[in-house]
């Protein structure tokens, strides 16, 4: 420690410290990297929420992931970029707005569609510095000055050059297909934004064809009898010959002008219900494959807003649900309703965004030709040029791209990328470039693009692709995506189609939009379950920030992280993160208070100037050094971090600073010189490595014992390079254990933890302890025996290589009869709950019902609950009690 350093408050609280160091940070400039720079690049792009939310505890948990990988990544010497942005969110912002024209009296058609454009921007000026606000309280060291958005200039000239290219290479294409309908929003939406749940619906079965059953005739069956309209075959297995017959023939709709044939199909299951069924093509996704099958008519019976519409019925005008029930009543007046109507639990899709049901809607759209681009995607991972973790969620991968459908990309929206397709007078199409004008007299799409087709550029396009920009060149291919594994098949996959396909055009390096795809799992509450707001466990991260300090939140967060694995989080973890937040800070202003500085290079080479326990925890250092790096690139977060726990709490301040009050005690300056230097030599890199995840309270301590710029630019710990002392290792571990029996015989027979007692000790030199005795006196509180010593309990402590005796006079330190009464107590308690916890675990119907944790739970709380039984039976009877 310099002339300089700041001293430390007299306590850590996050609060006074965490907005002023995350600002010095960014104005420091730390978090720009140097496109010119000859480093080797390192770069994340952040997935990027959608502009009119805010942060959940999902968010928070992939943002600390990527903030440490990209903390470490700098301090290792690589030119890093973390890239932050923002996705227009199309559906969602477009709601938002139109929900709040709503409350004014307006609709979007009421403003025209470049004043509801405008009034969207004015929008997402407003609340787009939320979401900004957030990653700074969490501390996410982006590079703010690169800012992007999914809608800015540079990602449209990219969308508009991708769609272009993919155009004319006839890759996308207009049809009529199948897709899921929003009646509420009025235009298709992807898979991802559609929920499913089990609703209680009726299934009704009714007759097509003569209502003389000695006349030809099929019963059907279906919950959604208002798609009747639409009917245009009647499908049975090629294989049931009781409706061999009727394959061929015709029968009449109840309603309609029109012949309905009846089909032969293996998509039928004979055996289920009639084994006969109505195929409506326009209006379900497995229908429309047989009506493709087999070229049936697809007339649309339902408006945008899902009402009926062109039957030419009486029906015509009715909302879906009214029609449901005007239907089957007719039909049932024709007699045609030939079982009666009963519950009937399915799965019906319904959008995420306003919650109705969708609506399967045969309609004009956009198309990507997906088959070649999602090759090209398989084949990166199998190849190796992007690697998956965990590699077992490969095969979920390949799954998905090796069967993927052609993707509808149009949105029957205002606001979002509107499609670069122009028609003119007299039909014609042409795609229009960024840099070129549509023809005279042509007009423009009125769709705008799915948002994952803008999104799924990502990864190029907000480094200046398509131009060759120096961070495109410097930062690109970028070097890990992290990403939920929810959403692997909606964005990742498409960011691997688009980068495939314009790394066919680039240098060989560039052939993939990301080396390495890290995916994390989900964030749940501490009993397990999903957080959601209908749940109402969801969890506000900044409520954590406020009340634990980022750090806190980012610990508990990165602790639980593995590839693939959910993380179970509750408030005992954030508080426990605090503690250990808390612990360090007390550690290094104690190790500061006596003198603790980094040593210079060669000042700790005289092995014989260290200590047993300095030469321990050196050791120690190194290989928990090690197992860091090996967790950080394995992307196994919680391995590197309850390393760091681990070796922090539990062998820094718990013993080797109290073998340093020993040596300290001693009174050599020497010896207390060289402890000082071992303190700095262990805090200065536990510090650093502890950084990435916990950068405000390392900050604050680094500086103070370093007298450094700024942990964040720091380099990265390393191995010292001393040789392993294994010798050392063994001792400390014996030392360890003798102290440790000691304390909880002492615990045992009611001694207070600070009350010293005489002993006399056999077996330390043989042991290989002798030179121990000192650190063995102050721990366990021992003093050497007097004259007048006489043992009244003996401890026998088998060690590595030998037993050591300790011998211990308690005579007039314990009231035996108070201990006595104290251990019954506990014992009787002990006692029920092992027989509680013990009846749980022998009832059969709790353990079938029982989620796995909660069993584990119990398991845990019976083996403790045994051995307290043990241990306060054993304790009685050496009181002389029973």
């Amino acid at each position: 420690m310099t002339d300089s350093t700041p001293a430390l408050p007299k306590s850590w609280d996050p609060a006074d410290h965490e907005s002023k160091l995350y600002q010095g940070w960014v104005d420091a400039g730390y978090f720009t990297p140097d496109a010119t720079s000859d480093k080797p690049a390192y770069s994340i792009v952040i997935p990027p929420p959608n502009v009119n939310g805010s942060l959940h505890m999902g968010h928070a948990y992939e943002h600390v992931l990527m903030d440490a990988l990209t903390r470490r990544a700098r301090m290792q010497g690589f030119e890093t970029l973390w890239l932050p942005g923002m996705d227009h969110a199309a559906i969602a912002m477009q709601t938002m707005v139109e929900r709040k024209l709503a409350a004014e009296g307006l609709t979007r058609d009421d403003l025209g569609r470049d004043a509801f454009i405008e009034r969207v921007w004015q929008e997402k000026a407003e609340i787009s510095g939320n979401i900004g606000e957030q990653m700074r309280r969490l501390g996410d060291g982006v590079d703010w000055t690169r800012e992007r958005f999914t809608m800015d200039e540079g990602l449209s000239r990219a969308v508009q050059t991708v769609f272009k290219r993919m155009y004319d290479d006839g890759l996308i294409y207009q049809a009529e297909r199948l897709v899921n309908w929003s009646p509420v929003l009025k235009t298709a939406v992807s898979d991802i934004e559609v929920s499913y749940a089990d609703v209680e619906g009726e299934l009704v079965s009714f007759r097509y064809g003569s209502l003389d059953d000695s006349e030809p005739h099929i019963v059907v069956a279906t919950t959604r009898m208002e798609t009747m309209l639409g009917d245009t075959a009647i499908a049975v297995h090629p294989d049931d010959e009781r409706y061999a017959a009727l394959v061929g023939t015709e029968l009449d709709h109840p309603f309609v002008d029109r012949k309905i044939p009846v089909i032969a199909d293996d998509y039928v299951d004979p055996e289920f219900g009639t084994g006969a069924v109505k195929i409506t093509p326009a209006h379900d996704p497995n229908d429309f494959a047989v009506g493709t099958r087999h070229g049936l008519p697809m007339p649309t019976i339902m408006d945008e807003e899902a009402r009926i519409a062109g039957t030419g019925t009486e029906f015509d005008g009715m909302d879906r649900f009214e029609a449901r029930v005007k239907i089957r009543e007719a039909l049932a007046a024709q007699g045609r309703i030939v079982k009666e109507v009963r519950p009937y639990l399915h799965s019906v899709g319904h959008s995420e965004r306003t919650g109705e049901p969708i609506e399967p809607r045969l309609s004009m759209q956009w198309w990507v030709k997906v088959q070649s681009l999602a090759k090209a995607a398989g084949d990166a991972v199998r190849d190796g040029s992007t690697v998956i973790h965990p590699t077992s969620m490969e095969p979920r991968w390949f799954a998905w791209v090796d069967d993927m459908h052609d993707w509808t990309i149009s949105r029957q929206l205002w606001w979002g990328h509107r499609i670069p397709i122009w028609y003119g007078p007299n039909g014609e199409v042409v795609c229009v470039g960024p840099d070129e004008k549509a023809p005279e007299g042509y007009v423009q799409e009125t769709d705008v693009l799915d948002t994952w087709f803008s999104s799924g550029l990502w990864p190029f396009s907000t480094l200046g692709w398509p131009d060759d920009t120096p961070d495109f060149e410097k930062f690109y291919p970028t070097s890990v995506l992290v990403t939920g594994y929810d959403i692997l098949f909606f964005w990742v996959a498409r960011m691997m189609m688009f980068g495939t396909y314009v790394g066919k055009q680039l240098d060989a390096d560039k052939k993939v939009p990301f080396h390495n795809l890290f995916l994390h799992g989900l964030v749940r509450d501490e009993h397990g379950k999903k957080m959601s707001k209908s749940r109402g466990n969801g969890i506000d991260p900044l409520d954590w920030v406020d009340r634990f300090g980022a750090d806190a939140l980012r610990f508990t967060l990165a602790r639980g992280a593995n590839p693939g694995s959910d993380i179970s989080v509750g408030e005992d973890h954030a508080q426990s993160s605090r503690n250990f937040a808390t612990k360090l800070y007390n550690a290094t202003k104690f190790a500061l208070m006596n003198g603790a500085q980094v040593p210079a290079d060669g000042e700790l080479s005289d092995a014989a100037a260290l200590t047993v326990a300095d030469r321990w925890i050196l050791g120690r250092l190194d290989e928990v050094l090690t197992d860091v790096d090996s967790g950080f690139d394995s992307y196994e977060f919680s391995k590197a971090c309850e390393a760091l726990y681990h070796f922090a709490w539990d062998e820094v301040c718990d013993w080797y600073l109290e073998l340093a009050k020993v040596q300290f005690a001693e009174g050599d300056p020497q010896r207390s010189q060289t402890t000082a230097l071992v303190l700095g030599a262990v805090l200065d890199p536990l510090l650093r490595a502890l950084s990435p995840v916990m950068p405000f309270v390392t900050e604050v301590l680094w500086k103070a014992l370093t007298g450094g710029e700024s942990v964040v630019i720091a380099p990265w710990p390393t191995r010292s390079g001393r040789p392993t002392d294994g010798a050392a290792a063994t001792e400390i571990d014996d030392l360890q254990r003798l102290i440790t029996e000691v304390r909880r015989f002492r615990s045992d027979q009611g001694l207070r933890p600070g009350q010293r007692v005489a002993a006399e000790i056999d077996g330390l030199d043989v042991a290989g302890l002798a030179e121990t005795r000192p650190y063995l006196d102050s721990l366990a509180r021992l003093d050497p025996a007097g004259d007048d010593f006489g043992a009244t309990a003996t401890i026998d402590v088998r060690l590595s290589s030998a037993t050591v005796t300790v011998r211990i006079d308690t005579s007039g330190t314990v009231d035996i009869e108070a201990e006595r009464k104290r251990a019954a107590k506990d014992l009787a308690a002990a006692e029920k709950e092992l027989s509680q916890t013990t009846g749980k675990l022998g009832n059969e119907q709790f353990l079938a019902k029982a989620p796995d944790h909660v069993v584990a739970k119990i398991r845990q709380r019976q083996q403790v609950a045994t051995e307290e039984v043990e241990r306060l039976t054993a304790k009685l009877a050496s009181l002389g009690g029973s």
